[in-house]
């Protein structure tokens, strides 16, 4: 249990004095925000305001903000590696830019080692948190000592005149940042003379600067989760675009503080990809550079800052008129004020800018309720966004008549008042286009500089081309299904009792015979009872009683035997201990009683029968373990020189694959220093297909006994386009060196055909749980799974039957916080909500389904332990009684993969107890591939020997676990079968909760998995940071070594990380492949963005595409057609 000392104690409960302000972030490439998101938490509870900017943050981009928004303080996590580069890079853009005052904190559990750490706080960061410092100081204490640190009043930094605040330059934002707080603190620079007197001055320098410019300012308000904050970046955007990215925009945001703590979350800047510089070229083609770094021509564009209420009472800070004077006398084109969530009778924006905008939603009530409405009778121009919502169009003609009244615009039809229907969350919405279009003169009779106009002209005013992921009808698939399952259970149990009711009539018929051997009255209604029940008996229940006989033969010979034509199979069903003792590959219930047989036939059954409780197979391989190893790190080369490791000496090869994070979040290496730390870390590096096809070569991707995971997400279509490039162009190779010739059309065709059907194996590719927990989305969400459903059709048209084309994942999930029930209930809905999308594009249940796998974590509670059994009977009930899917889409196939959060770097030889027990509960479960961590993932990338001792876990288990000769050791037992049910009903009971929220998609817009994931996670954190949760080595049965407070006792561990020949190769290899496609690649990325323009098949193009195109080339021009990922909070 963590013991604080009083001076962390005291830390804990530190209150500032001054306005501290904090960006928060997780780094470039990096998505584990589970940490951050506790810690900006933790900070707005002490009384700090939080600019937080979410997951995969460049230094440029937490620098920028950090500068914009002029705070005392950087909160940074980093877990992917490259942390050394990425802080060392931040401190000197800091010095660089005039943030030398701003200190960086950072922190990455283990994966900052204690050498590193010393490192980066020589060089100028001002600490990195430790797991150590976490047990000995507490988060909360971690939280105060940054907050003591950081409080400090910078207004003394603002500058003297207006003239510093003019010409666009770095220095120029930078000191009206520095205005800017002073302004907000309501203190003038040079404390030491009259505070009043020197405010008085500075103010009204920057009054008569700002007279002399002609500025508009636009204000947008509107309700709380109206969308006002995508709304105003797509505004931003459309206004880049259309001018050529030639105008300067200053962007204030506000936010509410709390009343409390005097903190505030300063959320809106996290929701702008408008907002960075664009490289050159971009202006024209429309996508903001994922890799934001060098400012474009001419220097940055937009300048934000996030203003918080404090202690106003209003929707708008006390110092806003200020605030705009100060940007006015910057000089900036136009001012983009926006304002906190306001309620119907609020419109203190009004007398503060030229043109007020409300933003509401169409769930305002009745229509009466309008009229209640202040900013109705106040706003120039009225946006109804999210106008896929129910009710929305008559919302826009409601909203149109009410605004006619308030105007009093009676000849002017309610169709032409300025409301439009919007849709800021959908890309290049046509909506949102035509508001932009109606605002732009308006903004230029006020003094916008505007040019020639290059967006096409809108011709509507409310989003078109709406086409539902999930039709509205089917909205409330979730509720059906969790429906379905209880009644199919309800039936199971009818039927049990009718057909022990059956047995106990016959029973005591026959009994009463004996005794009465004459027929009597009695009997005979005793025979008309069980003739009753039996017409009352499904056929389906009773198929399964008449079986029962021959089954229980069939499991109780020492021979399995299965008929397949004239070819018989055979199975063992016996392994013979040292002792002698029979121990039994499945072991059949002992029951004499019908209603609990039949009960358990109907809702467990034997392993590869219907509902699959125990598993979806009769009989595991015997010629292949479940084992599946992790393997990335470096380039190409040296992965492929581990998988050659670690599949030494088995009849399988069963290659897992991990990329690096650059990789992962679509991108090509790179020598910034943000960038290249990362090339080859956590990961293997891979670019183009010539990096794919070095990675797997040596291995036949298209044999039976190979099968290949890749885990990969945003940029899966285009890596998993790669790799089915590489397992054609590898057959079409072996044809050349077998025949000496180079194959014909048409037997280049039927090579093509016969790799795309025999290959297997799985690509991730779940950008619903990306969104929820694991943060490596790219792309917009709609685009994500447009792409998705086109890779679904395009392996039903090309008979792609051995390769699942998702793995739909709730390892990420657990790994962001969750615990095992949300998890699976996330996962198993997230599954099914691919189900209705694939079925909304016209495609056949039982031609995609077979094609979808699973991928679950396993931890140490005990619902882990039934994990696999009810996913497995929900799934089957589903798709049986539901979609009437055939029975090989009933199966569910998963794969395991021992816990990564259950890793820690205090006493690490620990871990392998833990994966040892993790493991045993996935074999019991009957998973279809297992993952074992290496203990030392919780610091580096595994090591060869800490990957064999992984391996070696499941060896033992396999090979010499004698329970594990079992293969349904967990059916029986009453614990496992009390689990089972109160599980399955948790799960049920939160498909209906997602379903009251518009099921997964709607329950995903209002934040409501990732709020879940994060409540979840910082219970987890404070239990165990108390010591109410005990972990072995971490807050109980501690080292007494490190109990002083001194450093850990090291292990010795060999540091995993990539070369820099290895970068340097990755580099080389990279611009040697663009140089020899120069002159094919820019035709084949337009092709590319017209069958994204045109809704064609974006997978078919990119099997092309790849060829001539590296991985970051095609991320670009996707990016450009489907739009960027924005983030939430």
């Amino acid at each position: 249990m963590t013991d604080l000392s009083a001076e962390f104690k005291a830390l804990a409960e530190y209150r500032p004095t001054n306005k501290v302000r904090f960006v928060t972030a997780a780094s470039l490439f990096d998505g584990h925000d589970a940490a951050i998101n506790i810690m900006r938490r933790i900070l707005q509870g002490m009384g700090a305001e939080v600019i937080h900017l979410g997951h995969n943050r460049s230094v440029d981009e937490v620098v920028t903000a950090a500068l914009q928004e002029d705070v005392q303080g950087i909160a940074v996590s980093s877990y992917q590696g490259g942390h050394v580069e990425y802080f060392k890079y931040m401190v000197d853009l800091l010095r660089q830019r005039g943030g030398a005052n701003i200190q960086v904190f950072g922190g990455g559990g283990g994966v900052i080692v204690p050498a590193e750490i010393r490192e980066l706080q020589d060089y100028g960061v001002a600490r990195i948190y430790s797991p150590e410092d976490g047990q000995r100081m507490g988060l909360a204490g971690m939280i105060g000592e940054m907050v003591m640190r950081c409080d400090q009043d910078l207004s003394g930094h603002a500058p003297k005149d207006a003239s510093a605040l003019q010409g666009h330059t770095e220095a120029a934002w930078r000191a009206l940042a520095q205005a800017i707080t002073a302004l907000e603190n309501g203190r003038a620079p040079a404390a030491e003379q009259a505070v009043a007197e020197r405010l008085a001055a500075s103010k009204a320098a920057l009054t008569k600067a700002a007279r002399e410019a002609k500025i508009p300012v636009l204000g947008i308000t509107g309700t709380g989760g109206a969308g006002k904050s995508s709304l105003t970046d797509e505004l931003i955007r459309r206004l880049r675009l259309d001018q050529g990215d030639t105008l300067r925009i200053a962007v204030i945001s506000i936010d509410p503080s709390r009343r409390k703590s005097g903190g505030a979350l300063l959320g809106d800047r996290i929701r702008m990809n408008a907002i960075s510089p664009w490289s050159s070229g971009q202006a024209g083609a429309g996508a903001p550079n994922l890799q934001a770094g060098a400012a474009a021509p001419g220097g940055p564009r937009v300048f934000m800052r996030s203003l918080a209420t404090r202690d106003f009472g209003s929707e708008v800070s006390r110092a806003l008129p200020d605030v705009l004077t100060a940007c006015k006398a910057a000089g900036f084109d136009l001012i983009v004020v926006e304002t906190s969530g306001i309620g119907q009778g609020d419109a203190a924006i009004v007398p503060l800018v030229d043109v007020p905008m409300y933003v509401m939603t169409p769930e305002y009530g009745a229509a009466s309720q309008l009229e209640k409405i202040d900013m109705l009778d106040f706003a120039e121009f009225v946006a109804i966004n999210k106008f896929d919502r129910k009710g929305a169009a008559d919302a826009l003609r409601d909203v149109a008549k009410q605004v006619q009244r308030n105007k009093e615009a009676w000849k002017t039809p309610p169709e032409q008042m300025p409301v439009f229907g919007t849709m800021a969350s959908r890309f290049n919405d046509d909506g949102v286009t035509a508001l932009y279009q109606a605002l732009l003169p308006r903004l230029a009779a006020l003094g916008l500089r505007v040019g020639e106009s290059r967006l096409p002209r809108a011709e509507t005013r409310h989003s078109t081309h709406q086409t539902p992921i999930v039709p509205g009808a089917r909205v409330r698939y979730l509720a059906d299904i969790a429906d379905t399952v209880r009644g199919y259970k309800r039936r199971a149990g009818e039927m049990a009792r009718l057909a022990r009711e059956i047995q106990q009539l016959r029973e005591s018929s026959r009994m009463l015979h004996e005794a009465i051997p004459t027929k009597s009255r009695a009997r005979r209604a005793l025979e008309e009872q069980a003739e009753l029940r039996e017409a009352k008996l499904d056929a389906g229940a009773r198929k399964l009683l008449a079986m029962w006989p021959d089954m229980k033969k069939a499991y109780a010979g020492d021979e399995y035997v299965v008929k397949i034509r004239d070819k018989e199979l055979r199975t063992g069903l016996v392994h013979t201990t040292l002792s002698g003792s029979k121990i039994r590959k499945v072991a059949l219930p002992s029951y004499e009683d019908h209603g609990e047989l039949l009960k358990w036939l109907l809702l467990e059954n034997v392993p590869g029968s219907f509902p699959y409780t125990a598993g979806v197979f009769a009989f595991k391989r015997e010629n292949e373990d479940p084992t599946r190893m992790f393997a990335g790190e470096g380039d190409a080369f040296r992965t492929n020189r581990r998988f050659r490791l670690v599949s030494e000496g088995m009849p399988a090869k069963r290659l897992s694959t991990a990329f690096d994070s650059v990789t992962l979040y679509g991108s090509d290496p790179d020598l910034r220093p943000d960038i290249y730390g990362k090339v080859g870390n956590s990961g293997v590096s891979i670019a183009t297909l010539d990096d794919l096809k070095v990675l797997y070569s040596g291995f036949d991707l298209c044999a039976p006994n190979t099968s290949v995971s890749m885990t990969i997400n945003g940029p899966a279509p285009t890596i998993l386009a790669m790799f089915m490039n590489a397992a054609i162009d590898q057959q079409l190779d072996k044809f050349r060196a077998d025949n000496k010739r180079e194959p014909t059309d048409d037997e280049a065709g039927k090579i093509r055909a016969w790799a795309l059907a025999n290959v297997r194996g799985t690509v991730q590719a779940d950008i619903l749980k990306e969104d929820q927990g694991q943060n490596t989305c790219i792309f917009s969400t709609e685009f994500s799974l447009k792409v998705m459903g086109d890779i679904a059709q395009y392996f039903v048209h090309h008979d792609v039957r051995n390769f699942y084309s998702v793995s739909i994942s709730g390892y990420h999930i657990a790994e962001a916080g969750a615990n095992p029930i949300s998890q699976l209930a996330f996962t198993l809905s997230n599954g099914f909500t691919f189900v209705e999308a694939y079925l909304a594009r016209g495609m056949h249940i039982d031609d995609f389904a077979p094609n979808l796998s699973f991928f679950f974590s396993n931890g140490m509670d005990p619902e882990y332990t039934v994990l696999g059994r009810v996913a497995r009977r929900i799934w089957a009930v589903a798709m049986k009684e539901r979609y009437g899917a055939n029975e090989r889409s009933q199966k569910l196939k998963y794969h395991v993969q021992t816990s990564g959060r259950s890793l820690h770097a205090q006493e690490i030889a620990f871990n392998d107890i833990r994966t040892t027990l993790q493991a045993l509960i996935a074999v019991y479960d009957n998973c279809n591939s297992l993952h074992t961590n290496a203990y030392d993932e919780a610091i580096t990338t595994p090591t060869e020997e800490s990957v064999r001792r992984a391996m070696a876990i499941q060896l033992i288990i396999n090979r010499e676990w004698g329970l594990a000769k079992n293969e349904n050791p967990n059916q029986g037992a009453f614990v496992i079968d009390e689990l089972t049910e109160l599980v399955e009903e948790a799960v049920l009971s939160e498909f209906e909760r997602i379903a009251e929220r518009g099921g997964v998609l709607g329950a995903m817009e209002t934040g409501y998995q990732r709020g879940k994931i994060q409540e979840e996670s910082m219970h987890y954190e404070m239990r165990k940071h108390t010591g109410e949760h005990p972990i072995i080595g971490v807050n109980t049965f501690r080292n007494p070594r490190t109990l002083d407070g001194s450093e850990p006792v090291p292990m010795p561990i060999e540091l995993a990380r990539s070369t820099e020949e290895e970068k340097q190769s990755q580099l080389e290899r990279l611009a040697d492949f663009h140089a020899r496609h120069a002159a094919e690649s820019p035709a084949m990325l337009r092709r590319l963005q017209q069958a994204v323009i045109d809704n064609g098949n974006v997978f078919e193009v990119l099997m092309d595409a790849v060829r001539g195109c590296s991985l970051g080339q095609i991320t670009h021009a996707l990016f450009e057609v489907g739009g960027q990922y924005r983030r939430s909070m």
